[in-house]
């Protein structure tokens, strides 16, 4: 279990009517609670690997009840074969969301203190209010070498909640968190990325990423001159 207490009264992101929302500055004190199962089954044709964890949220979010939850579920397979050494993986990972914005309980799943980068390359979304059906291909053709491209289908889990961005506190007057609303609509993007892993040596790593993120409903509505977002980027990792 994890307790999780942020006392600094900043404004808090939320769906709550603006006059709700000001007035909620009590504390955010949320306990998470869950658990995970991860299994990998040998066969005559490869490694079938299979993980599911869910996790439940209780407490307080200001003076509302916090009542929320998460769960993924995820399998993958590498067959036995020595060229490109492939592994296929796809999942599906669903977050709550706040249906109802007047009531006495904050329903959108909360995420702590996340690091984003690993599970969404293109952070435009977070684990808050989303359902995100995923595959992923990783090849390895080489031991220095490592390409891995991924599909992600991502909607709302509630129409009635925000869009959530955001990576967590990380000074002590921002909530660390922004949410856009929605008028209603779920489709909020479909991402399309790719990257390659190049380890020269045991120390250096080159690293190239490109991401494309085709917007739907949600972001046509906010952005209607410009719904598709791009991302890409090199990165240069050495360790001492």
């Amino acid at each position: 279990m994890i307790e999780y207490d942020d006392w600094r009264g900043v404004l808090k992101t939320d769906n709550q009517p603006p006059s709700l929302q000001t007035a909620n500055t009590g504390n955010i004190v949320i306990n998470t609670f869950g658990g995970h199962s991860i299994h990998a089954l040998d066969t005559n044709v490869g490694t079938i690997d299979l993980m599911v964890w869910g996790l439940g949220q209780t407490g307080r979010w200001g003076v509302q009840k916090q009542r929320s939850g998460a769960l993924d579920a995820e399998a993958g397979f590498q067959p036995k074969t020595t060229r490109l050494d492939p592994w296929i993986r796809g999942g599906y990972t669903w977050s709550s969301g706040d249906d109802n914005s007047v009531d006495n309980t904050h329903g959108t799943f909360f995420q702590l203190l996340p690091t984003p980068r690993p599970y969404a390359r293109f952070p435009f979304f977070n684990m808050m209010n989303i359902e995100d059906i995923y595959g992923s291909l990783i090849l390895r053709p080489d031991s220095k070498v490592t390409t891995r491209s991924d599909f992600h289908s991502l909607r709302l889990t509630s129409k009635n909640d925000l869009w959530y961005t955001g990576g967590g506190v990380f000074q002590p007057w921002t909530f660390g968190y922004t949410g856009r609303s929605t008028s209603g609509r779920r489709s909020l993007a479909n991402l399309y990325d790719t990257s390659v892993e190049y380890r020269t040596n045991s120390k250096l790593t080159l690293t190239g990423y490109f991401g494309y993120a085709q917007g739907l409903a949600v972001m046509q509505q906010i952005y209607p001159k410009g719904k598709n977002g791009n991302l890409g980027y090199i990165e240069v990792l050495y360790r001492f």
